[in-house]
């Protein structure tokens, strides 16, 4: 294990009517408020009418900014900072899943920036502080409310990049099961996908000697596969709900990467198929996962036969750890398949037209990954594999 410093300053409200305390949290902060949301499901639902209730009844009040799309856009972003300036916005709440959360950060972050909030992406600048900035979770997947982590697509250049930086931890989320009840069963699924695929990035590592870390992370992704049939059959079961919440925040709230370093190639891979495609993040992450780990499997056969024993109780035998972990990784790709995932870049609609170019960008920013350093050539083997 590794040295590390672990911080989270997020404060949490987990549960059922915990959405109701949304206005005195932010009146905490400043009385005039930045409500950001998705496409108008929030106020389908009534939750729109209920938060905005909230607030006006603790004395805020509320300037949106509404249509914020999946792969949250870089225009987006610059259309908050503007309104939050000239409304002398005070607090910015995102009410809605990673997206919003993500367009929330940075908006609150370039607010207080005086250049343009794509620095922040491509290393001309980091961010030194933000607004002051709540989230109402919608939706289980990214884990945005409780880390410090964005990600944008650049509209122009189609980049779809991430920052990291302790400055976009949100100073308070809320976590109400109840709000997840009518989200649409493949957005559910693309989000379990999300949260699974991010476990994976910190389990699958080169570092030894990780016990308390690899029990945590199998113990988020058993759990993950019990109660993703519960949710998808019932949407309304408060406790199946509750929990795959519970295991999206603690899949990448930076608990289970202590002490290790973390692989992150899918991730990057899968930000170039998104930004270009358009696809839903998590399919994209289907798609690339199980094509990752046969490409890697040779290097840590060991960890991928430990993932096969203890994630998906398949029987050793007299399997080799090789051809245990094989087995892991068919399953997972099985898996995958049995939740309504896609597994192959043919089922989105993505050929081999772009592959190279792709490959070439991602190699481009830097060396990625921890298992194995993936060269331009590597990428582009896993992206032809995957189709």
């Amino acid at each position: 294990m590794r040295n590390f410093e672990y911080w989270n300053p997020t404060r949490l409200f987990f549960g059922r009517g915990e959405t109701d305390r949304v206005g005195q949290e932010c009146r905490k902060y400043g009385e005039r408020v930045l409500l950001a949301y998705g496409g108008g499901s929030i106020k389908k639902t009534g939750l729109y009418d209920r938060i905005v209730r909230r607030l006006q009844e603790a004395g805020c009040s509320v300037t949106e900014l509404s249509g914020i799309q999946p792969n949250p856009r870089l225009s987006k972003v610059r259309e908050g900072v503007e309104i939050c300036r000239r409304e002398k916005v005070e607090v910015v709440l995102a009410v809605g899943g990673g997206s919003v959360i993500d367009t929330a950060k940075i908006v609150a972050a370039g607010v207080c920036y005086d250049g343009d909030p794509w620095d922040f992406f491509t290393g001309k600048s980091v961010p030194e502080r933000k607004l002051p900035l709540g989230t109402v979770l919608t939706l289980a997947a990214t884990g945005s409310e409780m880390n410090r982590n964005a990600v944008i697509t650049n509209d122009e250049t189609q980049e779809k990049l991430v920052v990291k930086n302790p400055v976009l931890f949100p100073d308070f989320s809320i976590l109400d099961p109840e709000n997840t009840f009518t989200v649409p069963k493949d957005h559910t699924v693309y989000g379990i996908v999300d949260m699974m695929a991010h476990v994976f990035e910190q389990y699958f590592h080169p570092v030894p000697e990780t016990p308390l870390q690899d029990r945590l992370a199998e113990s988020i992704m058993k759990t993950i596969i019990e109660y993703t049939p519960r949710v998808l059959e019932n949407p309304k079961d408060y406790d199946a709900r509750a929990t795959i919440m519970w295991c999206g925040t603690l899949a990448l709230n930076h608990l289970i990467e202590a002490g290790l370093t973390g692989d992150w190639a899918t991730h990057r891979m899968e930000l170039e198929l998104s930004g270009v495609y358009d696809i839903p993040h998590g399919a994209g992450l289907a798609i690339l996962f199980p094509q990752w780990m046969e490409y890697v499997l040779p290097l840590i056969p060991k960890k991928f036969a430990q993932f096969a024993e203890r994630v998906w109780d398949i029987p050793r035998g007299n399997r080799s750890d090789e051809d245990l972990g094989k087995a892991g990784i068919e399953r997972t790709r099985q898996w995958f398949r049995e939740i309504g995932a896609p597994t192959r870049l043919r089922e989105v609609g993505i050929g081999e037209e772009r592959l190279e170019e792709m490959a070439e960008r991602v190699a481009k920013r830097g060396p990625i990954g921890s298992v194995k350093v993936l060269t331009k050539e590597d990428i582009l083997t896993i992206y032809r594999r995957s189709l």
